[in-house]
C-alpha cells in the first residue's frame, strides 16, 4: 500500500498537528522508511499496513499483522490495565471525533509506547474511513528525563557545600562581630567571597548546557588573537603560583584571522588549560597551528591543541570524555565542563577531538573555521 509521509505528534501537539498519510498520495514513499510506527486499518478495522518500525516497536512481524482486526495486530491497554480500541471505540464513537491525542499505553508484557491515532474521514461527521496510529518507543523519553534528573541533582549537590558556607560564615559574623579580629572578619569574607564566584560559575553551567541542548547558543563573532588569549591563561597560572616553566606555547605562522566569540573561546581555553593543570603532570603544551577548515567550503582554520604529560585517558573512556558528568578524576568539578566546550566549539562550526599526547598524556585538539564575516571576502 503506499502512503503519504508521516510522523507521530511532537511532545505537546495533538494529532490535528500531524501530518497524516493518505492512502494515495505521495506513492514513491515506502512506509518502511518512515522512523517512527505507521499502521493503518480500513474502514471495517483491518490492518492494510503495519511498516517495519511498528514491527520493530511491538514485536510483531508486519506479515502476521496485515489483515488482523486493528485491535489483534495492536492489543492497547492504558496505565489501569483497560483494553484502548474498546474504551475509544473509533469506528462507534462520537462522529465528531477525528484524534486521539499522544499518549502513553502498554503492549503486551507492559512495555510503554508513545501513541497518536487519527481518525479519517470522508466528510464531516461520516463514518470513519479509516484509522491512522503512529507509534515512537518510549526509551529516548526516557533517557532524556534521567539526564534531566541526574542534572538536577548534580547541581543540587554542588550548590549545597557553597551555600552552606555562605549561610554559616554570614550568620556567624552577624551574631558575632565584635568578637572578631579584622583579620578573622577579612578571611571569612573571603570564603564567602570565592563560595559566591561558585555559585557564579555553577548557574552559568547550567544556562550554557540549557542553550546547548535547544540550539540556543548564540555565537558572537569578532576578531580573535588566538595566541594572545592563551598567553593571557599561562599568565595567570603564573601568577597564581604555577611555575613559569610548566608551559611550553608553540605557535606556527602565519595564522589566519580567526573570527569567533572571544568569551566562548575564552571559557574553551579556560576549561582545556585547567584540566591540563589539575588533571595531568609534567609540561603543559598549547600549539596553535593554521589547519584546514572544518566547514565546507572554506580553506583554512586554526587548531589549538592542549596536551600534558600526565597518565592520560584510558582508551576505554576516550568515547565518553564529551558527555554529561564525565570526570577524568574524583578530584571535584560537575563533569559538565568538556560537555559544554564541546558545544561551544561545535556552535561555532568547528570540531573537537581527544586523544594520547606524544609524551603518554592527554591531547585535546579543536578546529575552528576561520569564519570572517561575507563583507571581508
Amino acid at each position: 500500500m503506499s502512503v503519504a509521509g508521516t510522523s507521530t505528534a511532537p511532545e505537546g501537539r495533538d494529532a490535528r498537528d500531524t501530518p497524516v498519510p493518505e492512502p494515495g498520495g505521495h506513492r514513491g514513499l515506502d512506509p518502511d522508511q518512515l522512523p517512527d510506527g505507521l499502521v493503518i486499518a480500513d474502514e471495517q478495522g483491518r490492518v492494510t499496513c503495519f511498516n517495519a518500525a511498528a514491527g520493530r516497536i511491538t514485536g510483531v512481524a508486519p506479515a502476521d499483522a496485515l489483515g488482523q482486526p486493528l485491535e489483534k495486530a495492536l492489543p492497547l491497554e492504558d496505565l489501569e490495565g483497560r483494553r484502548w480500541w474498546q474504551l475509544t471505540d473509533p469506528y462507534g464513537g462520537l462522529a465528531i471525533r477525528d484524534r486521539q491525542p499522544e499518549r502513553n499505553l502498554l503492549l503486551p508484557g507492559g512495555r510503554e509506547v508513545l501513541v497518536t491515532a487519527r481518525y479519517v474521514r470522508d466528510e464531516p461527521l461520516g463514518p470513519v474511513r479509516s484509522v491512522v496510529v503512529c507509534l515512537r518507543d518510549t526509551e529516548a523519553r526516557r533517557r532524556t528525563e534521567r539526564s534531566h534528573a541526574e542534572l538536577i541533582a548534580t547541581v543540587a549537590h554542588e550548590l549545597r557545600s557553597p551555600l552552606t558556607s555562605v549561610k554559616g560564615f554570614t550568620a556567624t559574623l552577624l551574631a558575632k562581630w565584635e568578637r572578631f579580629t579584622d583579620d578573622q572578619k577579612r578571611l571569612m569574607l573571603e570564603t564567602v567571597d570565592a563560595d559566591a564566584d561558585r555559585v557564579t560559575r555553577l548557574i552559568a553551567e547550567l544556562l550554557d548546557i540549557s542553550r546547548i541542548d535547544s540550539g540556543r547558543l548564540e555565537v558572537r563573532r569578532q576578531p580573535v588573537d588566538i595566541k594572545a588569549a592563551v598567553s593571557r591563561h599561562i599568565q595567570a597560572y603564573v601568577a597564581a603560583g604555577q611555575p613559569a616553566e610548566r608551559f611550553l606555547l608553540r605557535t606556527e605562522q602565519p595564522l589566519p584571522a580567526l573570527w569567533a566569540d572571544p568569551d566562548k573561546i575564552d571559557q574553551v581555553l579556560s576549561n582545556l588549560i585547567e584540566n591540563a593543570v589539575r588533571h595531568g603532570e609534567g609540561t603543559v603544551t598549547i600549539g596553535i597551528t593554521p589547519s584546514a577548515s572544518p566547514r565546507e567550503g572554506e580553506e583554512t582554520g586554526t587548531s589549538v591543541t592542549v596536551s600534558d604529560e600526565g597518565p592520560g585517558i584510558p582508551e576505554e573512556s576516550m568515547n565518553r570524555v564529551f558527555t554529561r558528568f564525565w570526570r577524568g578524576s574524583k578530584r571535584g568539578g560537575t563533569g559538565l565542563g568538556l560537555y559544554i566546550v564541546k558545544g561551544i566549539v561545535e556552535a561555532h562550526g568547528g570540531t573537537i577531538t581527544v586523544g594520547r599526547a606524544h609524551r603518554g598524556g592527554a591531547e585535546f585538539r579543536f578546529t575552528l573555521p576561520v569564519a570572517a564575516p561575507a563583507y571581508l571576502g
